[in-house]
């Protein structure tokens, strides 16, 4: 499978498609003078090497003689994408349908042997442009770093009441992990040019059955069903779960696609005029566009569901007068 020239998003930068959040946490760290040589040193001494190691004993490295089917696939995804490299991909052995993008230094995706057998080929090819976008991206670097600030900061807060600091950090270090897999949707769907191929492959992966066996007009109809969720109350509680997620619910997922389909942006970036490497903002620039998206996000969940908190307390009231 070759890669059409039209198709090909030339030096696209994942500033292009990136969630708010995900674009504010990457411009944040990229602020910090010296940490990304740091934290890249800490990934290939300590983690990257080894499990790069592991890999080559215990599972199968992919390339033109081996799988050539999925490798050409891959092939397709990395051209599409413009990636800068070309990166080691494997599948090891286990039940759950899954892949993951690992490495700063060298990066490397991994495939689980499950995910071969219960999607279809497009929709195996999504999962590996989901996978590419996080490399794009840097999110495994990223991802180490925020990690690396969370540890430290019980020593740097450590006088700090309840310790409320902490939370706040692990809030966004959570938020963010939920924001890089949006992002990384988008990247998908920059690949397959479909997304409802996109959808689909998230309906699989919620239900751990072949798409064959199952409606996406019904699954979008669900998430549909979840987005307009009537009771303010009932959506600041969805948003309270959430925020103890790395990954948004495969519903929220698709809903989140769709509405960035929707604003135009995908059809903009295909048609070519998109961010390339060589113009990326300046990393205040990304973080205020950040912080204005969430401050409406957030106000206007909370002013719903205040609505719906009077209402419900005017109902006890009068429930307990009853009584």
């Amino acid at each position: 499978m070759t890669t059409p020239v039209s198709r090909r998003l030339t030096g696209i930068s994942a500033k292009a498609y990136e969630h708010p959040a995900d674009r504010a946490a990457t411009a944040a760290l990229k602020s910090i003078p010296g940490l990304d040589a740091v934290v890249r040193k800490l990934i290939e001494f300590r983690y990257e090497r080894a499990f790069r190691q592991g890999m080559l004993a215990s599972s199968v490295q992919l390339g033109p003689q081996q799988l050539p089917e999925v490798w050409k696939r891959y092939e397709n995804v990395l051209a599409t994408l413009d990636m800068p490299g070309l990166y080691d991909l494997y599948v090891t052995q286990a039940p759950f349908a899954n892949a993951a993008a690992i490495g700063s230094q060298s990066p490397m995706i991994v495939v689980n042997s499950k995910a071969l057998t219960l999607f279809d080929e497009a929709e195996l090819e999504t999962v590996l442009a989901h996978e590419a976008g996080h490399i794009l991206s840097e999110h495994v670097l990223y991802q180490t770093a925020l990690m690396i600030l969370l540890q430290l900061e019980p020593l740097v807060r450590i006088q700090s009441l309840a310790g409320l600091p902490l939370i706040a950090i692990r809030s966004a270090l959570l938020e963010w992990f939920r924001a890089a897999e949006l992002s990384s949707d988008r990247a998908a769907t920059l690949v397959n040019r479909d997304p409802l191929v996109t959808a689909r492959t998230l309906m699989v992966m919620a239900a751990g059955l072949p798409s064959s066996r199952l409606d996406l007009d019904a699954f979008l109809r669900q998430g549909q069903d979840y987005r307009e969720w009537s009771s303010g109350w009932d959506r600041l509680s969805r948003l309270l779960n959430e925020l103890n997620l790395t990954h948004s619910y495969p519903v929220r997922r698709v809903g989140e696609l769709m509405e960035w389909i929707h604003s135009g942006e995908y059809d903009r970036i295909v048609g070519g005029d998109y961010l390339k490497r060589d113009q990326e903002p300046a990393a205040k620039e990304e973080a205020g566009k950040a912080y204005d998206h969430y401050r409406e996000r957030f106000r206007k969940t909370f002013e719903d569901a205040g609505e719906s908190v009077d209402k419900t307390i005017t109902a006890m009231n009068d429930w307990l007068k009853r009584r």
